[in-house]
């Protein structure tokens, strides 16, 4: 029993290490990050994922019209904000699924909107809103932060599991995990939104219209489904508030006149 403490000991040590030792300064959101992937990585990830990804929602739409708002759209956004100073290599994609809400973002670059979620925008610029939220998961990281808190929490979990030899509390602390994780998701979350606003407003976007597209979440979260975008992310009005927030301190004497909406 004393050997197998100490081994679990050493286990958790090993992958605590790891894990505080995975340290990378992000210029565009100025914080330190533990990582596990390099810019390169994360693209090859990306482009690795994406088919599997978009077979999970009936893969890539046949509608060219709704493609090619959608990628018009997305490399303005990319090219012309901060996101241009990233490395990455931002290719955006409608998703055929007509019945669900959602967008994501792989590690590199690949963005996806649903024909579920597509059909409820009326603007370029709500459309402009939730790619700049998903670009702004891109150039803040978020799946190589999430990467790199999944291997240590695995190794935490084996640590347990080794110590105690008890699976049934190897599972609770996999389940501890997961909500920590979860609340990670949902700081991503907030970052994201106040990135958007800032990706928006730079490639020439209203970025009130992202306000609209919190209506439009909040309208669609009410019926018998939740959309699957909600299941990670923050009540939409609660990011409303801090979306108002965030447009206020970056437009200080109100947001100018001429952008697209």
């Amino acid at each position: 029993m004393k050997g197998r403490f100490i081994l679990a000991v050493v286990v958790a040590l090993f992958f605590t290490a790891s894990y505080f030792m995975q340290s990378s300064h992000n210029p565009i959101t100025g914080e330190n990050q533990r990582v596990a992937l390099s810019p390169d990585q994360e693209i090859a990830l990306g482009l690795q994922s994406a088919p599997q990804m978009a077979a999970k929602f009936g893969g890539i739409t046949r509608n060219e019209r709704a493609s090619k708002l959608v990628k018009a759209i997305g490399e303005r956004l990319a090219a012309r904000s901060v996101a241009a100073k990233a490395p990455y290599r931002f290719t955006f994609h409608v998703l055929a699924d007509p019945n669900t809400v959602n967008a994501f973002a792989l590690p590199g670059g690949p963005i996806f909107i649903t024909e579920g979620l597509l059909r409820l925008l009326r603007t370029e610029g709500e459309v402009a809103a939730v790619l700049g939220h998903e670009i702004g998961h891109v150039v803040a990281r978020h799946g190589a932060e999430h990467l790199a808190q999944q291997q240590f929490m695995h190794g935490l979990v084996g640590a347990v599991a080794v110590g105690s030899g008890d699976y049934s509390t190897a599972q609770l602390a996999q389940m501890v995990g997961g909500l920590i994780n979860m609340k990670y998701g949902r700081d991503d979350e907030i970052e994201s939104d106040a990135l958007g606003v800032r990706i928006m407003a730079e490639a020439g976007y209203d970025p009130r219209s992202m306000l609209r597209v919190m209506e439009v979440l909040a309208k669609a979260s009410a019926g018998a489904r939740q959309p699957e975008i909600l299941a990670s992310h923050p009540n939409p009005g609660n990011r409303a508030e801090r979306i108002q927030a965030e447009i206020a301190k970056r437009f200080s004497g109100g947001v100018p006149d001429g952008l697209v909406r």
